[in-house]
C-alpha cells in the first residue's frame, strides 16, 4: 500500500488522496460503529432512535451513556459497546496517522 523506502518520496497530491481514501475508512469505520450501537440501544434499551443516538454517540465518543439503562441485558450490551468503542478510537487514530507517520520516516529516510 506504501511505496518502498527505495522509492522518491510521494508527492504532495497523492499523498492528500491516501490521506482521503484514510479519512473516508475511518468514517465508515465511525458511521458502522454509530449505527451497530443505536441498534443495540433501540433493541435492549428500547430507545428511540434520538435517544439512542445520543447514548450510542456519546459512548463511541468517549464520554459514557447519558440516561439510566432500564434492564440488565442493556447494561450488558452497553458494556460491550464500550469495550468496543475503545478499540474502534485506537484503530481509528491508527488508520489516520499511520500515512503521516509513514511519510515523516520516509522522508527522514531519504535524508530530505
Amino acid at each position: 500500500m506504501y511505496e518502498h523506502r527505495s522509492r522518491p518520496l510521494l508527492s504532495t497530491a497523492a499523498f492528500l488522496r491516501r490521506m482521503a481514501a484514510h479519512v473516508a475508512w475511518v468514517v465508515l469505520l465511525i458511521g458502522g460503529s454509530l449505527a451497530i450501537g443505536m441498534a443495540g440501544y433501540m433493541k435492549f434499551a428500547h430507545e428511540r432512535a434520538v435517544d439512542a443516538f445520543v447514548d450510542a454517540s456519546m459512548l463511541l465518543g468517549g464520554m459514557g451513556p447519558v440516561g439510566p439503562l432500564p434492564n440488565d441485558a442493556a447494561k450488558i450490551f452497553a458494556g460491550c459497546y464500550a469495550l468496543y468503542c475503545g478499540i474502534v478510537f485506537i484503530a481509528s487514530a491508527g488508520v489516520l496517522i499511520a500515512p503521516v507517520a509513514h511519510r515523516i520516516l520516509h522522508k527522514v529516510h531519504l535524508g530530505k
